[in-house]
C-alpha cells in the first residue's frame, strides 16, 4: 500500500465543532489501527466561521474521550476554497451543509462531495443529527452514527484506492 497516492478526507458540518470534528477523531483513530495515517490525511471544518480557532464543543469532547477518542487538538475552520482543490474526499454531516458545499464547489469538486451517512451499513436517514442544542445523549447517540459511518468508509477508501 505504501506505493500507493495518499487520500485525503475532509469532514464538514457547520460550525466544526460537534459533528465534525467527532468525524474527524473516530476515523483518525480507525485509520491509525489499520496502519494506514500515512496514506490518508484527514481534516474537519464547517460551512459557517462560527467558531473560528476553538476546540471542539465541550460535551462532544467528553462523549469522545469516554470511548477513547481524543478530540483536544482540533480547532475549528471554515472551508476555503482550496480545501475542493485538495481533497478526495469532502464528507458533510447533513444535506444543507451538502447543499452549501455544493454551492461553493466548482464543477470540478462536486463529484467529490458525499453524505457520511452514504457509508453507512444501519443509518436510517442520511443526516448526523446537530447534537448542538440538545444534551449529553446527543453527542452519544452522534458517536454511535460516526462510529458504524468511519468503519464503511474505512472500507470504501481500502476497496476504491488500496485494493
Amino acid at each position: 500500500m505504501g506505493d500507493k497516492k495518499p487520500i485525503s478526507v475532509l469532514f464538514v458540518c457547520m460550525g466544526n465543532i460537534c459533528r465534525s470534528p467527532t468525524a474527524e477523531g473516530v476515523f483518525r483513530k480507525r485509520v491509525q489501527a489499520a496502519g494506514l495515517e500515512e496514506q490518508i490525511h484527514i481534516e474537519s471544518a464547517g460551512t459557517h466561521a462560527y467558531h473560528a480557532n476553538e476546540p471542539p464543543d465541550r460535551r462532544a469532547q467528553a462523549a469522545a474521550k469516554a470511548r477513547g477518542f481524543d478530540l483536544a487538538d482540533l480547532r475549528a475552520r471554515r472551508v476555503t476554497e482550496e480545501d475542493f482543490v485538495q481533497f478526495n474526499l469532502i464528507i458533510a454531516m447533513d444535506n444543507d451543509n451538502l447543499a452549501s458545499l455544493q454551492e461553493r464547489a466548482g464543477d470540478d469538486a462536486t463529484s467529490r462531495l458525499r453524505l457520511f451517512l452514504d457509508f453507512s451499513a444501519t443509518a436510517r436517514g442520511t443526516e448526523v443529527p446537530d447534537p448542538y442544542y440538545g444534551g449529553t445523549a446527543g453527542f452519544e447517540r452522534v458517536l454511535d452514527i460516526v462510529e458504524v459511518a468511519a468503519d464503511g468508509l474505512l472500507q470504501h477508501i481500502r476497496d476504491k484506492h488500496f485494493a
